[in-house]
This record gives C-alpha cells, sequence and structure tokens, in this order.
C-alpha cells in the first residue's frame, strides 16, 4: 500500500528531526536534563570498565561480559544523545540523509550487539548456578573472548547488510522524523519506491538479531529459575538468586520497553507514549545499567572502594 500512495519525487537532501519540537517552552530543561543523563551514562559506564580493568578480582567472565556492556552502552548513548543535545540547545534539528542512515546503522548495531551480549551474559549465569562443577572449565577465558566477539560480529554483519541496501535507495516526500533519532520505522515511510521490500528486510534482519538471543536469555532463565527453586535452604536461594538479579533486571527493562515500542499499534495517538518508550530503553537503560550492577554487587562496591582510596592516599 506505501508503494501506491503518491508522493513528492524531489529526491531529499536532508531530515528535520522533530523530536520535542512541540514543547518550545521547555527545550532548555530538556537539554540540562539529557545533558546531566548524558554525562552521568558516560562517567558511569566508564567507570565500570575501569573498575573491571583495574581490579583483578573482577577478573572474571561475568565482569568480563560486564564491561563489554558497559563499553557498548557509553557507545550507545553517544551515537543518540549528542545530536539531540545540539538541536535542543541551537534549535537546529536538521540531520543529513548520509548523516541519518549513519546514525541509524549505529543504533540498529549496537543494539542487536546489546542483546547477543545480554545473551551471552545468561547464559554465564546459567553455566554459574546450574552447571557449577563445570563452569570454570567450560567459560575459560578465549571461550568468553569467542563469545564477545561473536555478539559484536554479528551485530556489524547485519548493518553492513542494511546500510549497503538503504543507500542505494532514494527518500523523498516530506522530510520531517517524527522522532529525537533516525528509526527505522520512520525512515522507512521517507522512501520514494520499494518500501515493501525495503520493510521486509528490516524485519527479517530485526528477527534475527533479536529473536534468538531473546530466546535463549528466555530459555537460560527459565532453567536458573527451575534450579533456584530446588535449592531447599531460604538462604541458599536467596545466594543464588542475587548472582543473576542485577542481570534479570537489566534484560526486563531492555526487552521490556523495547517490545512495547515495537509492538504498540502505529497510530498518532500512541505516537508520543512511542517516543517515551524509546527514551527508556536508548537513554536510561544506558544510564541505569552501571547504577544497577554497583549497587547490587557487594565485588564491585568492594573494587569502587578500594580504586577511592588508592585515588585519596595518591592525592595526599
Amino acid at each position: 500500500m506505501a508503494d501506491v500512495v503518491p508522493r513528492n519525487q524531489t529526491s531529499l537532501s536532508q531530515f528535520i528531526l522533530q523530536g520535542f519540537g512541540k514543547l518550545p517552552k521547555i527545550q532548555l530543561l530538556l537539554f540540562l536534563l539529557f545533558l546531566v543523563i548524558y554525562l552521568v551514562t558516560v562517567a558511569g559506564n566508564l567507570l565500570m570498565v575501569a573498575l573491571v580493568v583495574a581490579d583483578q578480582h573482577l577478573h572474571t567472565p561475568m565482569y568480563f561480559f560486564l564491561g563489554n556492556l558497559s563499553c557498548l552502552e557509553t557507545c550507545y548513548s553517544s551515537a543518540i544523545l549528542p545530536r539531540m543535545l545540539a538541536g535542543l540547545l541551537t534549535g537546529d534539528r536538521t540531520i543529513s540523509v548520509g548523516g541519518c542512515i549513519t546514525q541509524f546503522c549505529f543504533v540498529g548495531f549496537l543494539a542487536s550487539t546489546e542483546c547477543y551480549l545480554l545473551a551471552v551474559m545468561s547464559y554465564d549465569r546459567y553455566l554459574a548456578i546450574c552447571k557449577p562443577l563445570h563452569y570454570a572449565t567450560l567459560m575459560r577465558g578465549n571461550f568468553c573472548v569467542q563469545l564477545a566477539s561473536v555478539s559484536w560480529i554479528n551485530g556489524l554483519l547485519a548493518t553492513v547488510v542494511t546500510m549497503s541496501l538503504m543507500s542505494q535507495l532514494t527518500f523523498c516526500g516530506p522530510n520531517e522524523i517524527d522522532h529525537f533519532f533516525c528509526e527505522s520505522t520512520q525512515m522507512i515511510n521517507h522512501y520514494c519506491n520499494d518500501v515493501y521490500r525495503m520493510d521486509l528486510v528490516i524485519t527479517v534482519v530485526a528477527a534475527i538479531l533479536t529473536l534468538p538471543p531473546f530466546a535463549l536469555t528466555l530459555m537460560s532463565y527459565v532453567c536458573i529459575i527451575t534450579t533456584i527453586l530446588r535449592i531447599p535452604s531460604t538462604t541458599g536461594r536467596q545466594k543464588a538468586f542475587s548472582t543473576c538479579s542485577s542481570h534479570l533486571i537489566v534484560v526486563t527493562i531492555f526487552y521490556g520497553t523495547l517490545i512495547v515500542v515495537y509492538l504498540l499499534p502505529k497510530s498518532n495517538t500512541l505516537r508520543d507514549l512511542n517516543k517515551v518508550f524509546s527514551v527508556c530503553y536508548t537513554i536510561l537503560t544506558p544510564m541505569v545499567n552501571p547504577f544497577i550492577y554497583s549497587l547490587r554487587n557487594t565485588e564491585v562496591k568492594g573494587a569502587l572502594r578500594k580504586l577511592v582510596h588508592k585515588y585519596m592516599d595518591l592525592t595526599r
């Protein structure tokens, strides 16, 4: 149906990201809010990476994957927030077509990589709780590096395929994107032709990138919860659950908001609500992840205390 709709065939050279332009009176307030979120996100995730690298006690598979996740979250926020902050501050919300495609591909690459990293971390927790006697043998250093590499490579390959296809198509029609970043469903509406084919490709690629890691994550936690419920003592159950509770919270927030965004009907009345949930998984989730892991983890808090004490000793 989208190919039948008459379009202005003038090729576009730039888009206008409407973002939160409908709230002109609070643009400065939004700028300050998102600036603080961005600074906290970058500082929190880089601190987590520094702790994992610096503290010998955190040189374990779980924290190796956590370091990868924190690095990814820093890049994720940096792919979206700087451009949005510039638009809120200056009022210039334009972005070139090439810049929009690049942002879309970076966001897609990082989001798909996160899905696989979360699945790998779920598998790590499954082995730690359900196969504790085999954990050290299975989760060796080389195997952990391979799992992390596969996560990044899968996201990269899918992005290369999508970007090569998108670069061959032409955008036309109205140049306004009713979002704060170049989101896939918004961009598809601006293709002059082959809308159905592009929509099909993005849908298939998204399914390949999200469904297998989501299924693996779900199965891992079904096995984890089943194993925990079989532990006879309350103390044992609490101790076992504490080893995966932080990751379970992160998974729930990420997939919960992602599912709501892409399963919510695309009606005009729900468009603003879609933006709110998009803020949750693209902006808020990268910010809260390091706090969830640090506040609920005694090893991370211990490493942070040692780092603070070491810094204070050096400044004396």
